[in-house]
């Protein structure tokens, strides 16, 4: 831990957490379906679409799926074609949906964090080991 802390300078860089009771489009232990989460409706001429989390009302950004994880359909049915951009959270699809159609998504996902202070706690338990108290880490937002 002292070291992954320093190697990002405290505060300074950013990384990718995986939050085990929030890392996926669907229930945690559910297996992710293409169709767990509404991105878009078809207009015509889109074709990129950023991967959304419904929480009730409210949604969430993704930025940072999990390689390999994406699946995506239009009206229900899985498009196998589709590109993800693992770095911003993209969908591309090779051609527009048609006006009206419905893009989900299902998807493992990491957020960005960074330690949110510039020292970190620890003590030396024993030779070799050692604790570290509380651990901040904040979400990277955008």
């Amino acid at each position: 831990l002292v070291r992954f802390f320093e190697a990002r300078c405290g505060r300074l860089y950013g990384f990718r957490f995986r939050d085990i009771i929030d890392d996926r489009s669907t229930a945690p232990g559910r297996d992710i379906a293409p169709t767990d989460q509404v991105i878009g409706i078809g207009d015509g001429a889109q074709t990129v679409f950023p991967l959304i989390k419904r929480y009730g009302d409210n949604e969430r950004r993704i930025y940072k799926p999990v390689t390999g994880t994406a699946r995506v359909a239009i009206d229900g049915i899985e498009v196998h074609d589709a590109v993800i951009n693992m770095g911003q959270g993209d969908i591309r699809l090779p051609a527009p949906p048609p006006i009206g159609a419905t893009v989900t998504a299902g998807f493992l996902f990491d957020v960005p964090v960074r330690f949110d202070s510039d020292r970190l706690e620890t003590s030396l338990e024993a030779f070799g080991a050692g604790r570290a108290g509380s651990v901040p880490i904040i979400e990277i937002l955008g």
